[in-house]
């Protein structure tokens, strides 16, 4: 039940001039999720927009150092990471959350979570190639190595979306144009 002294939705949206909404960046680890995710933060921000960028590191890294990659574990992870984030969009916020996040029913679970039109799922694509050349931390050369079980894309499947809200070719296009497309998806959600 809520408590009667609750702020309600319509009242934060007033005050921040805009509802709530969780942008959910998934794909491949490299293909550019995290660089999106925090580019488009900081113009949200610069905007003077009410934004957050989620990234699956950070939230693994702690509320999540519990948990493993396994199927089981990852379904955990991103079921946690949509609840804070659904929490977040609820308090006003334009979540941008960035998680490979590598099975569908998860991602439609958090998108029928939240209300109507809060949920835009960004595919994040770039092909197997481009994501282990942009692989900083060696993850995917471990993976390989078969010193990393489980790894998204390498030996644990990713489930790529079916009908994204938009799907950005991170491998054909420049960060600038993949922002300018993501300010419109996020500018067209706000009016709904």
């Amino acid at each position: 039940m809520t408590p009667a002294l609750a702020v309600s939705a319509r009242e934060r949206q007033n005050r921040y001039g805009h509802p709530g909404l969780v942008v959910w960046f998934t794909g491949l680890s490299g293909a550019g999720k995290t660089t999106l995710s925090t580019r488009l933060e900081r113009r949200l921000f610069d905007k003077g927009r009410l934004a957050y960028a989620l990234d699956g590191d950070a939230v693994r890294a702690g509320l999540c150092r519990d948990l493993g990659f396994s199927a089981r574990d990852r379904r955990e992870n991103v079921r946690r990471a949509g609840e804070v984030a659904g929490l977040l969009a609820d308090a006003g916020f334009i979540v941008l959350a960035a998680f490979i996040s590598p099975f569908r029913s998860e991602r439609e679970a958090i998108r029928s979570a939240l209300p109507p039109g809060r949920f835009a799922e960004v595919f994040v694509n770039a092909p197997l190639a481009t994501c282990e050349g942009r692989d900083v931390k060696g993850l995917y050369q471990r993976a390989r190595a078969q010193q990393l079980p489980e790894f998204t894309g390498i030996s644990s499947p990713y489930e790529a979306p079916l009908t994204p809200d938009l799907e950005l070719r991170t491998d054909q296009e420049g960060i600038e144009a993949c922002l300018e497309k993501l300010n419109a998806l996020v500018e067209d959600r706000l009016k709904l």
